[in-house]
């Protein structure tokens, strides 16, 4: 296989395959993902042990429930796999790309990809591009670190296929940052939503209209935030342009692009099979139900994943438009799968308070509502044998009763609010860390 496979689709041939009817989307996807099965069995020794087969071909997509979830877990590389992810389809040599997942949860996972599975990253990119309209007329600034975590890599070298002028940003304070911004007349950044809001913060302090710069759009992803409404008006407010979240992982890829509303993630339905769990239930969801993402990849052979549990908590919604015939009215209209809100919270991050389930990110929603409220931590703790919950703001009004009273209207639960000095919490220009659980 070589990158030839990939060669970038046009726009209109990536708004066509959203279009098509559900029958006609189901037979794609199990020709794609037999396709898939028939490269990797029997070379790949994880799956060939999963499955328990060295040949396997599905007559229909709903055979895939058949099949075993992977786990984070099981891909963690050991001695055996010389540390590398468990789930190499090919010998190390025929690899070019090393990545390491943040470690966010657990042990870091060390993942590969060849030159043919980096070009289907960049192709399932495009979406997201799609969404904004990125052009060779754009100057992107990549405001993150480039280490080892995947982060914005891929996006990097997407909007290099698109001919932009991209600047990286990495090792820099904010305020030089910001001055590259300005010098570039940069039209695009890619960041965190915890970082375009300190990026505003900062410019804010340092007295930098941030109006006057040629920012159209900024790019998010890493952390709930982008699809949540009061986060997302934030960011737009503060720097006057468009939020185009997205959502991607290293051990998956770039599954998830915008939809043209802005209230929520499409899943890349021509690149990955979604699946949902009820969080409820343990079923496969109805409508709108709180439920766990899986995923499939239908074009990353060498780093290959099937049905895996992703731990992240949404809502999916089944378009309506969906028809016999494939077509839907509007320029902009999508029959993807759409997850309302976008990526809404880990499984791992529920906390039970009092009785009551609640999500960081239902918290991060009510206290962005609050334009005062600049940073905040969140600390988990037990008390007589009881979860409670302790929020810390720093508040330009310092009026932290506000803040409880709308907690206890909206969630139900007395949560303790408490003010802290303006700068004395952690700011982040990766995935935000302001949920301590001490229980």
């Amino acid at each position: 296989m070589n990158r030839s496979l990939w060669q970038r689709t046009t726009q209109l041939e990536r708004h066509h395959r959203q279009r098509i009817s559900a029958d006609q989307l189901d037979l794609y996807q199990l020709s794609r993902l037999n396709g898939l099965l028939a490269e990797i069995l029997p070379a790949n020794p994880f799956y060939v042990q999963k499955l328990g087969s060295t040949q396997l071909q599905l007559d229909s997509l709903h055979r895939l429930e058949e099949l075993p979830y992977t786990y984070k877990h099981e891909l963690i590389g050991d001695e055996a796999s010389g540390g590398f992810a468990k789930n190499l389809t090919w010998p190390i040599e025929r690899y070019t790309r090393y990545h390491r997942t943040s470690g966010t949860k657990g042990r870091p996972l060390a993942v590969l990809d060849t030159e043919n599975d980096w070009a289907w990253w960049l192709e399932a990119w495009q979406s997201v591009l799609d969404a904004f309209q990125l052009s060779q007329n754009d100057r992107v600034v990549m405001a993150f670190s480039f280490g080892p975590f995947i982060g914005f890599w891929s996006a990097f070298d997407a909007a290099l296929d698109r001919r932009c002028l991209v600047a990286p940003a990495g090792a820099m304070q904010s305020v030089a940052r910001l001055e590259m911004i300005r010098e570039l007349q940069a039209t695009v950044i890619f960041s965190t939503p915890s970082y375009a809001l300190h990026l505003a913060e900062v410019a804010f302090n340092q007295q930098i209209r941030l109006s006057d710069l040629s920012v159209r759009a900024i790019v998010v992803a890493g952390e709930p935030g982008g699809s949540i409404p009061e986060v997302r008006n934030q960011i737009e407010e503060a720097w006057g342009a468009k939020v185009i979240d997205h959502a991607g992982s290293s051990e998956v890829g770039p599954w998830g692009f915008p939809d043209a509303a802005g209230q929520g993630i499409h899943v890349n339905e021509a690149e990955f099979i979604p699946e949902f769990i009820s969080v409820a239930t343990g079923d496969p969801a109805n409508d709108g139900e709180l439920s766990e993402l899986v995923l499939t990849t239908l074009g990353r052979y060498g780093s290959p994943i099937i049905r895996y549990r992703t731990g992240d908590l949404v809502r999916p919604t089944w378009s309506q438009l969906r028809s016999g015939d494939g077509h839907a009215p509007g320029e902009q209209a999508c029959n993807f799968v759409m997850l309302a809100g976008g990526v809404l919270g880990r499984t791992d991050d529920m906390m039970i308070i009092r009785g009551v389930n609640v999500y960081p990110s239902a918290i991060e929603r009510i206290l962005r509502s609050f334009p005062e409220v600049i940073e905040y931590r969140m600390t988990a703790f037990r008390e007589s044998s009881l979860d409670q919950l302790k929020i810390e703001i720093e508040d330009r009004l310092e009026h932290p009763e506000r803040v409880q009273q709308e907690l206890q209207i909206r969630i139900g639960l007395r949560i303790e609010v408490e003010c802290v000095p303006m700068g004395s919490l952690p700011r982040f220009e990766g995935k935000g860390k302001r949920f301590i659980d001490l229980r």
